[in-house]
Parts: structure tokens; sequence; C-alpha cells
């Protein structure tokens, strides 16, 4: 049986302010659940700021009960010491999230700017006034909130009658 609704936890992961996001889908409507970042105080150390993330992201799940996470996939990245650290977040989430029993999806910033806009070459403003738009939102999110959202509204969009896809590489 499908489910009424689904709700799905989208991350756009970062060590210091990661952008959290709940969307629901209920039928043709989608809304913010809840949406801002997870930051940690800057010169803290690696492991804070790690442990802060596992914590918030710990809680989020416990309270909204997603049935999906959804987080922004890896990207080129010039800097050896930023992925590194990219992908220490990205691993936290990651670990949170397959503890809870949620799958993850995975999808690239140009396919999510895809999905909202219709275009990958759209910039962070137009993303964020369609998901104003969609989510029927009054203020504009912050925003890592906003880039949460959108990466949310993106798996909402590649679902077919509620039914999660299979984990595939986008």
């Amino acid at each position: 049986m499908k489910p009424e609704s689904l709700r799905i936890l989208g991350v756009d992961t970062s060590l210091r302010s990661s952008g959290v996001a709940v969307v629901e889908s209920r039928g043709n409507t989608l809304r913010a659940v809840e949406h801002g970042a997870v930051k940690t105080a800057p010169r803290r150390p690696v492991s804070e700021c790690l442990g802060n993330l596992h914590k918030s992201i710990g809680e989020i799940v416990e309270r909204a009960r997603p049935q999906a996470a959804a987080i922004e996939g890896i990207f080129h990245c010039r800097n050896v010491k930023t992925a590194m650290t990219l992908g220490q977040a990205r691993g936290v989430v990651i670990a949170v999230c397959a503890l809870a029993g949620l799958p993850v999806y995975e999808y690239s910033p140009r396919r999510v700017k895809q999905a909202l806009v219709g275009h990958g070459s759209a910039d962070k403003k137009q993303v964020r006034k369609m998901v104003m738009s969609l989510l029927g939102m009054d203020e504009e999110p912050g925003e890592d909130a906003g880039d949460a959202l959108a990466i949310a509204v993106c798996h909402l969009h590649n679902t077919t009658q509620h039914e999660l896809l299979a984990p595939k590489a986008m």
C-alpha cells in the first residue's frame, strides 16, 4: 500500500553550516515541514563540528520521521583539504541516516537545478525563488536551508507515485 504522504530529509552538507530541511509531499502538494542550518562556531575543532552535525541530524530524523534522505552528491573540488573535510561531514550524515534505516539518495548540484528550474546553470537565487513557489513560502529561506529544501524537492520530483526509486548515481 502506498503511503498517503512522503517526507524527505534534504541536506546540503558542509562542516560549519549544513543546510537541513524536511519536505512533505501529500498528493500534488508540497510543504516545508522544517528547514534551517546546523551551525558550529568558527575555529572549533573538526571533531566538535562532526559531533554537532551527528547529534543535530539525529534529532531531526527522530522528530520529523522522514522516509528517505537526499543529499548533495560529490562535485569536483580542487582543494584536497576541502574535499576531505566535506567527505567527513557527508559520511556523518550518511551514517546517521543509515543507522536510522533511511535510504540515502545523492543528487549533483546540476541535477537539483535542472529539477527545479529546468536547466543546470541556474543561479542560487533562481533556485530559491522556485523553492518558495513550489512550497508556498512567503519568506525566502537562508542560503543553506534553501539548498537543502531544493535537494529534498528534487528527490520528490524523482519519485513515482510515492514509491522510492532505487538509489542511483545522478
